[in-house]
């Protein structure tokens, strides 16, 4: 049985979701990472074979297929099949209950509708209490990375990333901003080259509170500027 049939079989098993932008680490065991990207690599082969590409005399796709299904796995699409990066919290000794802004972030996904590229930047507020966890400042990154590299749509994304942090700092207020470039509307269909998507997620006392919510949103748009 392929390495894909039997985690699917688990997955099915235990009654799992696979959607495209599901982390399936926990499924995945020693050395299937390797078959599937020896399955990839074959399916791939049979994408450029159907789409009348020479693969065997073109020089520049012969080892396509591999260098393909290497990304998928290892790189762009690598939130799916690796464990959430270790990340250490400290308890809020200080009892710091400021805002506190990390961001830009520049992050990287791919749309699951057509597999295009996303690029923008994201920017997080976070309002602590006394029984908050704190984390380093570079391990914001490191779990948006592992949240956007996986196919998806932004608006799912951001929740995704806020659902992520919100378990681990338990802040009193959580607020999300992203801004991307979508390459599904830059390089097919209208190919408008100038559009940018931005949403937003509220948790806590950015919902409820309007002042902390501009002035969130007024830091931000001085970075910017």
């Amino acid at each position: 049985m392929p390495a894909s049939e039997r985690i699917r079989y688990r997955l099915v098993g235990a009654r799992r979701r696979y959607h495209a932008n599901d982390n399936i680490a926990a499924y995945v065991r020693e050395g299937e990472i390797e078959e599937l990207k020896a399955e990839v690599q074959a399916k791939m082969q049979e994408v450029l074979q159907a789409l009348v590409i020479d693969t065997e005399s073109d020089h520049n796709t012969h080892e396509t297929a591999k260098r393909v299904a290497k990304m998928y796995i290892d790189e762009v699409f690598r939130g799916r099949y690796v464990p959430m990066p270790a990340v250490t919290e400290f308890p809020n000794v200080a009892r710091l209950n400021e805002l506190m802004i990390v961001g830009p972030i520049t992050v990287r996904s791919a749309c699951s509708h057509h597999m295009c590229p996303i690029f923008g930047k994201l920017w997080i507020g976070i309002l602590p209490n006394e029984h908050s966890n704190l984390i380093g400042l570079s391990k914001y990154t490191r779990i948006a990375d592992w949240v956007m590299s996986r196919p998806q749509i932004q608006e799912e994304a951001v929740t995704m990333l806020a659902n992520e942090l919100q378990q681990r700092v338990r802040p009193d207020g959580l607020a999300i901003v992203m801004e991307a470039d979508h390459f599904c509307m830059h390089w097919r269909g209208v190919k408008d080259s100038d559009t940018a998507m931005v949403n937003s997620v509220m948790r806590g006392a950015f919902l409820k509170d309007a002042n902390l919510r501009r002035e969130f949103l007024s830091l931000l748009s001085r970075k910017n500027g």
